[in-house]
């Protein structure tokens, strides 16, 4: 099983691995196949809600055999105690990190990290703000009016507060949550698309060179690695993307 340190900061290393890539896939064997084509010293795998429901704990546990790091990627949102057990099981499974949403509230955040800091080692502990999907629009449709940067900053704050590791955001408001919450708490931002590629169904969306400027540390990509023919050709193109980015300006 891999370990983790129970305290954690955001400052990366120049050799860590940034990019954690998505295996948005609803077939398991695509899932499995991606993995053998990947290095698991050049990224990290996030595994969703739909890929899990499909093939369960045993391909988390098929990735962190293979030793790659798993971002558990299902946005645990319940009572306290449910979130706090679930958070517990995906730490049984010797995930890397794992996120819940900060819509839960000050509670549900608190019992999870409590419930993981039992742990002699624990994954990272990170909260969902405002998924990439959505616009102003659509907050105020749900009651929650306000500009998604807005949301952001105060579920990023709960989050804080909470003593969570770090929150997912869109890299459009990384810079923002920076400033605000300094070099230990860490940014995971999925909506990070090359130049070459479209914003497909996410509405906030930077490149990963710029989305490092702005102070992300990880950054989620997915369709233009996994639907390259050569995906190590194309994860390789965003690391010589990254490179270029002064060690100063990186988060």
């Amino acid at each position: 099983m891999q370990t983790h340190p129970s305290t954690n900061t955001s400052k990366h290393s120049r050799d860590e691995a940034r990019i954690i890539v998505a295996l948005d896939y609803p077939d398991p064997g695509a899932a499995r196949a991606m993995l053998a084509r990947l290095d698991p010293d050049r990224c990290r795998v996030k595994i969703g809600k739909e890929l899990f429901t499909r093939a369960g704990p045993e391909l988390v546990r098929a990735a962190v055999d293979a030793r790659f790091s798993v971002f558990l990627d299902l946005k645990f949102h319940d009572i306290p105690n449910t979130v706090a057990g679930a958070c517990d099981a995906a730490a049984d499974l010797g995930v890397w990190m794992v996120n819940v949403h900060a819509q839960g509230g000050p509670a549900m955040l608190s019992a999870a990290r409590e419930r993981l800091e039992r742990r002699e080692t624990r994954p990272l502990l990170i909260a969902v703000t405002v998924l990439t999907s959505l616009e102003a629009a659509d907050l105020d449709a749900i009651g929650c009016p306000g500009t998604p940067r807005e949301r952001v900053l105060g579920l990023a704050g709960l989050a804080h507060r909470a003593g969570l590791d770090g929150v997912v955001c869109s890299p459009m408001e990384a810079s923002a949550l920076r400033a605000a919450f300094g070099t230990g708490f860490r940014l995971v931002t999925p909506g990070v698309r090359p130049a070459s590629a479209g914003a497909q169904d996410q509405k906030r969306v930077m490149t990963p060179a710029a989305a490092v400027v702005a102070g992300a540390d990880d950054l989620v990509i997915g369709r233009p690695i996994t639907a390259a023919d050569e995906p190590l050709v194309a994860l390789a193109a965003i690391e010589a993307e990254l490179a270029t980015v002064p060690p100063a300006e990186a988060g």
